[in-house]
């Protein structure tokens, strides 16, 4: 397996906390892009490439405004659970829907009364921002919403994708340039293939695979960002 990427801090880097971060497939994609990067999720995640803390996110971000310590950080990302929002929970999981943490909701509102950049990713966030894995050439779809707060871009236009995901649906087996990212069996996506579709090399850990988001998403929402100040402050 490859090693995990260097964080590569330096002075002259923007700092930026990685809330909910999993494995840091968010992370990754801002150190990328220009980041020095601080993790924290409630699960010890050690394969986590950068900085990191194990703890209560939302805890974490609170205390953080309470203290005024937040200042320290240029921007942060926040990728609360997604199991009480997705389509899945509220169609046919139903009956499960209040066996998952509502968390998009408080980390908003914390977010909401702070003056640093923001994104939250999650089924139930704005979709001031809607990427796709097709947009950057990558063998997965993988959806996602990006809500910005205290600052903006425009959204890049989605691409007609090339093809289905493979495996199986109602009783037929489909062949297709993606892979299923999540789950096990009916043809979705064996843990190298995943890695690969997603560009994702430091673990092999397939929970926190199927829950990561693709560092291609991120790396260019955080050049977005730094492209936008970097233009402001010439003008």
């Amino acid at each position: 397996m490859t090693q995990p990427i260097p964080s590569r801090r330096g002075q002259d880097r923007p700092r930026l906390l990685d809330l909910f971060c999993c494995s840091g497939g968010a992370g990754a994609g801002y150190a990328a892009a220009g980041f020095d990067v601080d993790g924290v999720d409630i699960v010890h995640r050690p394969r986590y490439p950068f900085g990191f803390r194990q703890g209560d996110a939302v805890e974490h971000l609170a205390a953080l405004i309470a203290s005024g310590k937040i200042e320290r950080y240029t921007f942060v990302h926040a990728s609360p659970p997604c199991q009480a929002y997705c389509a899945i929970t509220k169609g046919t999981h139903r009956d499960r829907e209040n066996n998952h943490p509502r968390l998009y909701e408080p980390v908003r509102d914390l977010l909401a009364q702070t003056q640093v950049p923001y994104v939250i990713e999650n089924p139930a966030a704005r979709p001031d921002v809607v990427l796709c894995g097709q947009m950057f050439g990558l063998g997965v779809l993988r959806h996602r919403n990006f809500e910005t707060g205290n600052w903006f871009t425009l959204a890049i236009p989605h691409v007609k994708h090339r093809g289905r995901v493979r495996g199986w649906r109602h009783g037929a087996y489909f062949e297709g340039p993606y892979i299923a990212a999540y789950g096990k069996g009916g043809g979705k996506g064996e843990v190298p293939e995943i890695q690969a579709a997603m560009g994702i090399t430091w673990t092999d850990v397939r929970e926190e695979l199927t829950e990561a988001i693709p560092p291609a998403y991120t790396e260019w929402l955080g050049r977005a960002y730094l492209t936008q100040q970097e233009t402001t402050v010439a003008a």
